[in-house]
């Protein structure tokens, strides 16, 4: 008896698959924002497809259980989810209550109540003779196959990369489905710089700062009551191919007062000069600011704008919190929900992504637990 013990596969450490998940997540996440495409086989695209258009959820919360296992411990038999089915068994249930459910949930992505209540109860093994009497055959079909094909590799980097394809595919779900954004009355001063510093940080591909200076300056048009437009573009679109000068332009009465552009990268001298020569110079713009996560600004660069200072052209720099916070601070707490209500009509739109709305959530609850 105490040979057969010895030979039973160790127990799933729980603590380490929420780390390994929560990694891969992210890069996944990270990688959707930006518009990089996770690759992966034809058959396993396929059978992917079907797994995750199925209506019957549990297929994909238990195949994510499945890859977290088979990572940690290639002694375990995938297809027997219950420990008293064999000695190689392990505890699917507790592997999707303790780790898998509570994370698809924390990141707001469609999922059941727990498979191993409903689909897969009374110690079923994961074979043919379970087909009998499932509603999506064809799903369960595509399931067995990916799990044929996680046997099949043993190599941690291929187990690691299957995962992280999947966890795309779960971001790519979660983009079809609906994420309401939680919604707080008030926000602190104190509370909007850990906000604010938790949303620069999230990876999103640049649309989070853009998003945070738009709401700002949009309230300080409403609160104020300026006869600014203020106008702005998406990420990725060509200024000279929209026709303004920069990620968002300040007009009134047709004429720029100001452009700006948000940048989350390093600022040197070659930007300063392409945006002064493509931009500036061309839509005639005599007052140009470069937003930016941080405020070191290297000295050549500075320099430069001295240049074009002379020139009749001013451009300027500003840290994207700090500035946001100085306007939030001078406009009080009506301003503050002014900005509070502009951001959230932003994020609420159709084409933000929902990781982003995600993020919004995560932080918002953050900065209001005690």
């Amino acid at each position: 008896m105490d040979e057969l013990l010895e030979d039973r596969p160790m127990p799933i450490d729980y603590k380490k698959a929420q780390e390994i998940l929560k990694t891969l997540f992210s890069k996944a996440e990270a990688d959707y924002l930006q518009g990089v495409q996770r690759k992966a086989t034809a058959s396993i695209v396929t059978a992917c497809n079907a797994v995750f258009e199925s209506g019957t959820q549990a297929y994909r919360e238990v195949l994510l259980g499945c890859a977290i296992a088979r990572i940690q411990d290639k002694s375990i038999n995938i297809r027997h989810p219950y420990l008293d089915q064999s000695q190689h068994a392990f505890s699917g249930r507790s592997l999707d209550e303790r780790v898998v459910n509570p994370f698809l949930q924390s990141k707001r992505i469609p999922c059941s109540k727990g498979p191993y209540l409903s689909v897969f109860r009374r110690s079923i093994r994961f074979d043919e003779n379970t087909r009998v009497g499932l509603r999506d055959a064809k799903g369960y079909d595509a399931f067995l196959s990916l799990l044929s094909f996680l046997e099949s590799i043993s190599e941690d980097t291929r187990l690691l990369d299957f995962l992280s394809y999947l966890l795309y595919r779960f971001v790519q779900l979660r983009e079809s489905s609906l994420v309401k954004l939680s919604k707080v009355q008030r926000i602190s001063l104190e509370q909007y710089d850990k906000l604010i510093t938790g949303l620069l940080n999230v990876p999103s591909g640049g649309r989070m700062p853009v998003l945070l200076v738009v709401a700002a300056f949009g309230t300080i048009k409403d609160f104020f009551k300026i006869d600014w437009e203020v106008s702005w573009q998406g990420i990725n679109v060509a200024d000279a191919a929209s026709g303004v000068g920069g990620d968002i332009t300040i007009k009134s009465a047709d004429n720029i007062l100001m452009a700006a552009e948000v940048t989350e990268r390093p600022l040197d001298k070659e930007r300063i000069l392409a945006t002064f020569n493509t931009k500036i110079v061309s839509a005639g713009i005599e007052d140009y600011l470069f937003f930016v996560k941080k405020a070191e600004i290297p000295e050549e660069v500075r320099l430069q704008a001295r240049q074009y200072f002379a020139q009749g052209h001013e451009i300027n720099f500003a840290d994207i919190k700090n500035w946001i916070l100085m306007s939030l601070s001078t406009m009080g707490t009506a301003g503050r929900s002014i900005f509070n209500s502009r951001l959230m009509d932003l994020l609420d739109a159709q084409d933000i992504p929902k990781a982003l709305k995600v993020k919004w959530n995560e932080q918002i609850e953050e900065i209001t637990s005690l």
